[in-house]
């Protein structure tokens, strides 16, 4: 495998993917790797750009063949991985790879790869912020989002795993603050 692995992971909510989209236009060889999920898709997703939708019986599928570098469960049937051959598929063309996954996720992955990756964890400020983002992201039932800021209180507890961890306040800031980070890395 060539190239190095950013892997970003944050509570629903705090940011990561519109960081994640950014740096995607800040490096040029960053690919991003795209997820596998059960869950149905939000708005515009595709299959294939956004996530690799898959049932939850085609997700455990996979699971049983031993397809996925990580995955997780992570409401009941909604589930969240990365396909080896994603992996495959990035590191094939010599880029570096980019993930937007969850905590846990990002967690199993940093440690498969070592030091050929980095782990961000992206928090929001306090999680009265958060609530309003997800408020405003308008892709959530109100019940949902009282899961999303539920769990978002047990997944802030691993921060301290991360190689880095960045509060996302001031996006302009979190935008340098991560390029900074990344081109370290990328130059050890």
């Amino acid at each position: 495998m060539s190239g190095k692995l950013i892997i970003f992971s944050a509570p629903s909510g705090a940011g990561k993917s519109t960081l994640v989209q950014h740096l995607l236009s800040r490096f040029p060889n960053f690919e991003f790797s795209i997820s596998a999920t059960s869950r149905p898709a939000r708005g515009n997703e595709r299959d294939g750009f956004d996530y690799y939708f898959l049932s939850p019986d085609e997700f455990r599928q996979r699971i049983e063949n031993n397809e996925f570098v990580e995955y997780e469960e992570v409401y009941p049937d909604c589930f969240y991985g990365t396909l080896r051959s994603e992996i495959d598929r990035i590191s094939a063309k010599g880029k570096d790879i980019l993930f937007d996954v969850d905590v846990v996720g990002g967690l199993n992955i940093k440690k498969q790869f070592g030091n050929k990756a980095l782990s961000v964890f992206i928090v929001p400020p306090d999680l009265e912020i958060l609530h309003q983002r997800l408020i405003n992201r308008a892709t959530d039932s109100e019940e949902m989002i009282a899961k999303r800021v539920g769990k978002a209180k047990y997944e802030m507890t691993f921060a301290p795993e991360f190689d880095a961890v960045i509060v996302n306040d001031i996006l302009a800031k979190s935008k340098k603050e991560t390029e900074t980070i990344i081109s370290k890395f990328l130059s050890e």
